[in-house]
């Protein structure tokens, strides 16, 4: 960390010595020394010689004057620190296959940094930037840490910031050969105008093994890249191999029916896209898409009457 303390110059003046020049400057009158010296005009060391009784400053004696501010933390230090940590957090909240990977730290360190991911993942739905700084904080303390690293990425990505999400998660990827990024990484690609990039990731042998969630999330992406480049009809066949019609009433499915019945109506099947917007509707309990206010907009839209 930088040091806080304003430059080494002395705060009354002159060289922090206290000396105030050549040893034939420090005699009084008839040659002999001002005060406490030695034949020879050598200065005593006392005071440098001075003629009154004021000695020279020396360590401690100057404070900080009232009225000037505390010095500024620099950009780097503001992040170290993060925001200020919520007091009903204790670190605990963590999972324990983090906190295992946090062991190998000095006790108060992993204590703070796990203080600092258990807020990030308090605060990402609610308060994303919030949590994105004490992502950040944590980073700061372990930057070698592939854990550490994932909880900036997602966070980054969370909070809009894609760029760094990117290099966040591709620094977790390279740490510990983790898959499960690639949809987030696809997306921000997305996000950064890269869709061919993005359509790469969703090329990766390693979707084959993921869950159906998972799966899931790179068919989205993958979709949206295909929109993004003006391949709507590529985008419609590459949802219709995702499981739309499971009776699974997860979000994934929710989502990927809207997604399905959002392509549609850019393909100009609305008749289609209406009866997807119905059957995404009837799954969505917890009201994730807008499905019902489409279906409504679309129905006045075929049937004006």
């Amino acid at each position: 960390m930088a040091d806080q303390r304003r430059g080494g110059a002395n705060p009354r003046g002159g060289s922090s010595s206290g000396r105030r020049g050549p040893a034939s400057d420090q005699r009084g009158r008839g040659g002999k020394p001002a005060s406490g010296g030695r034949s020879g005009g050598k200065p005593t060391g006392r005071a440098g010689g001075r003629t009154d009784d004021k000695r020279a400053p020396r360590k401690g004696d100057w404070k900080r004057p009232a009225d000037k501010e505390p010095v500024e933390r620099t950009v780097e230090q503001a992040v170290y620190d993060g925001p200020p940590l919520p007091p009903e957090i204790t670190g605990g909240e963590i999972d324990r296959s983090i906190s295992n990977q946090l062991k190998g730290l000095p006790e108060k360190l992993a204590a703070r940094i796990a203080k600092h991911l258990a807020a990030a993942g308090m605060m990402i739905d609610d308060d994303p930037e919030t949590a994105y700084r004490h992502a950040l904080a944590a980073r700061a303390r372990a930057p070698r840490l592939a854990v550490v690293r994932e909880a900036a990425g997602e966070a980054a990505y969370a909070a809009g910031h894609y760029a760094e999400a990117l290099a966040e998660l591709r620094a977790a990827k390279r740490m510990n050969g983790a898959t499960a990024y690639l949809p987030i990484m696809a997306d921000c690609h997305r996000a950064l105008g890269n869709a061919q990039q993005a359509l790469k990731l969703a090329q990766s042998p390693a979707i084959a093994s993921f869950s159906a969630p998972a799966k899931a999330e790179m068919t989205l992406v993958e979709a949206g890249a295909r929109r993004d480049l003006g391949q709507v009809d590529a985008a419609l066949r590459t949802l219709e191999r995702a499981p739309l019609a499971s009776k699974d009433r997860s979000p994934w499915v929710v989502r990927l029916r809207y997604a399905y019945a959002d392509a549609l109506v850019e393909a100009g099947r609305e008749q289609d896209a209406l009866t997807w917007f119905h059957r995404t509707h009837a799954i969505d309990a917890d009201e994730l898409t807008d499905a019902a206010q489409r279906a409504e907009e679309l129905e006045k839209r075929l049937d004006p009457s």
